[in-house]
């Protein structure tokens, strides 16, 4: 039995992400991508072609059958480091506690671009379980951290993770220096 689907040949599954999503932004228009984006984090269907755009390939692979488990997810949110408008703020807020670490990383670095102003929730996620969340968390914190921050992230100075402790330091310099605070 085949199996194998052959994409429409207009389908740029080869290119690397930001320009398939530059395709996509003109077959379908800019809010339609962040429209599909939203669905696919919040684990809906949008359509086959648009699968392929933001996974490119590796999307073949669920199409054909594979377990999907969060990558659809993960490519909705990452589409959104290249296509945005503010209705996908929400949805990125709400997958900074998504199960799967990947989109939990990845929205956290969807809110260092986009300057999403959550301080609150990537302090909670300076925490998590996973190093690279941690990171991805104190690396926004750098930009939006408040005075009230510096303790929290002071602690994850001390880390098991070096990438943990290098983002911390830079986090919490970035703050000092951001605020004016005196250094310690």
């Amino acid at each position: 039995m085949h199996n194998k689907l052959t994409p429409h040949p207009d389908l740029p599954i080869d290119l690397p992400t930001a320009e398939r999503l530059a395709k996509a932004v003109e077959h379908y228009g800019e809010s339609t991508v962040v429209d599909h984006s939203v669905a696919l984090m919040r684990g809906k269907n949008a359509g086959k072609d648009f699968l392929l755009y933001v996974g490119g390939r590796h999307a073949l692979g669920i199409l054909e059958g594979a377990p999907a488990l969060y990558w659809p997810e993960l490519w909705g949110a990452r589409a959104l480091l290249h296509v945005w408008n503010d209705s996908a703020a929400p949805y990125v807020v709400v997958g900074l506690n998504n199960e799967a670490w990947r989109i939990r990383e990845m929205c956290a670095k969807v809110v260092l671009l986009r300057g999403l102003d959550v301080a609150p929730k990537l302090v909670k996620a300076t925490t998590d379980e996973v190093p690279r969340v941690r990171v991805a968390a104190l690396n926004a914190l750098a930009v939006q951290g408040r005075e009230q921050d510096i303790p929290t992230i002071t602690v994850r100075l001390r880390d098991p993770d070096k990438d943990v402790r290098r983002a911390a330091q830079q986090a919490r310099d970035a703050i000092v220096s951001r605020l004016n605070l005196p250094k310690e």
